[in-house]
């Protein structure tokens, strides 16, 4: 076993131990200084709720009009091709495409209000899932650590022998995987488990069989000789690194180390992972397709200890055909929202889990008349009015924030940017949004520059 320190445990003048200072001298030759660890060893830290969040992500940007901000009374242009309907909560009310949402609506928060006035997908799309202004289509690299990347480095898994934080098929945002749901200069070990990107981006109405994930087979197959060898060469050399370091802070640079002892150690995501086990009833429920199936893997990894999922829903971008092209999703998104918060509320999980559903931007009030080639209306890119859903958690439910104009243009009652939906977010698993994290030019950066919980919902 390797030993850095030796004789009394002795300071220097300066107040240092011995051992601080071999760890530092360690350290640099990591790139790392004395003042970095102190501040590892200082931030990082976010109350064990046991709470944890599902993420469906509706990549392309879904209508505010067709999902949670109607607009009944408007012109046939702006109001689109579908009704509105009252939900179980008395002048609460959605799309006529989500006639499943209108029976749980008590349940649920429609958040109307949220805007970043910005029609770029890139653009739009990191900003929802960092809570900033960066990247755009010129300059798509990734600037800002996504939130469920910093849920997964400041929570951790609820539970040993699972991932913080997990994309099912695969997280990504607008074709870059994992690109704004990933770390960015937080490093890799905080991406997401990526739990199969061999099928992945797969669109609400994909009929091929869904195969079981590569990861599974893996561990599946991986013989218990070749397991107990790994493990025993993985323990070795964390023994060592825990001798040079028992403040923990060489955690961080090994997730992916640790994520891949705990998972091959513990059967918990195997089972998680194997949807095999659940009831075909319940399957049924959820809807067979994509959407369905990887939304009630979500709930069992969340049941399992996972503190971050994110569910992939793709092409929402309808710039025609918005009734077939919209109104083909909505009812698989219906199907899966209500079969999960039924589900959850059965388990008693309705508390310990929040659901958000959303997309990187809203859509333009005013029907277009389709694309070249495809002359039926649609709508296309609109950054000014995003609706959003959340739902659980703790939060309340039968509540609509904000509000916008008659033609669903802008808010016009308590504007809001994606950073209060983020914090609100932070708030559900008590993490503090104000503390900070060095980025590749070591500037401290704090979770979040803007943007507050929205309060209404607590």
């Amino acid at each position: 076993m390797l030993q850095i320190t030796s004789g009394r445990n002795s300071r220097n003048c300066q107040g240092q131990s011995r051992r601080t200072a071999m760890k530092a001298g360690f350290l640099g030759c990591l790139g790392l200084s004395l003042s970095d660890l102190l501040r590892l060893q200082a931030e990082g830290k976010a109350g064990k709720n046991g709470k944890s969040v599902i993420l469906m992500w509706l990549d392309g940007g879904p209508s505010q009009l067709e999902t949670y901000d109607p607009k009944p009374d408007a012109p046939p242009e702006y109001r689109g091709p579908f009704e509105t309907l009252q939900t179980n909560v008395p002048g609460m009310h959605v799309s006529g495409t989500l006639p499943l949402h209108a029976k749980l609506a008590d349940r649920m928060a429609f958040i109307r209000s949220i805007h970043h006035d910005n029609g770029d997908h890139f653009a739009a799309g990191h900003w929802m899932l960092t809570g900033r202004y960066g990247s755009t289509s010129v300059n798509k690299d990734p600037m800002f650590p996504s939130v469920g990347s910093y849920v997964a480095r400041i929570k951790g898994a609820n539970q040993k022998g699972m991932p913080p934080y997990v994309g099912l098929p695969a997280a990504h945002a607008i074709y870059v995987y994992p690109g704004y749901q990933g770390s960015a200069y937080l490093g890799a070990a905080w991406n997401p488990f990526q739990v199969n990107m061999q099928q992945k981006y797969l669109s609400a109405t994909y009929t091929a069989a869904i195969k079981p994930p590569d990861v599974l087979k893996s561990i599946q197959q991986s013989d218990a000789g070749r397991s107990t060898s790994r493990l025993s060469l993985l323990s070795n050399l964390d023994g060592i690194r825990r001798d040079i370091d028992q403040s923990g802070m060489m955690d961080s640079m090994d997730g992916y180390q640790q994520q891949a002892v705990d998972m091959v150690s513990s059967g918990k995501a195997r089972d998680a992972l194997n949807i095999e086990k659940e009831d075909p009833r319940l399957r049924d429920r959820y809807g067979r397709g994509p959407w369905g199936h990887y939304t009630l893997m979500a709930r069992r990894m969340v049941e399992a200890g996972v503190s971050f999922v994110t569910v992939d829903m793709p092409h929402w971008d309808n710039h025609s055909r918005i009734e077939t092209g919209h109104g083909s999703k909505l009812e698989k998104v219906d199907q899966a929202v209500s079969a999960l918060l039924e589900d959850l509320a059965l388990r008693g999980m309705q508390d310990d889990v929040l659901l958000v559903v959303m997309g990187e931007f809203g859509r333009t009030p005013r029907l277009n008349k389709g694309q070249p080639g495809i002359p039926i209306p649609g709508r296309d890119h609109w950054g000014n009015a995003i609706s959003a859903m959340v739902a659980g958690g703790g939060l309340k439910g039968g509540v609509v924030v904000g509000a916008t104009n008659s033609k669903a243009e802008h808010p016009i009652e308590r504007a809001l940017k994606p950073g209060h939906l983020l914090a609100t977010i932070y708030k559900v698993l008590d993490i503090d949004p104000a503390q900070s994290f060095l980025d590749h030019s070591g500037r401290p950066v704090p979770v979040l520059s803007e943007g507050e919980p929205i309060s209404e919902l607590f």
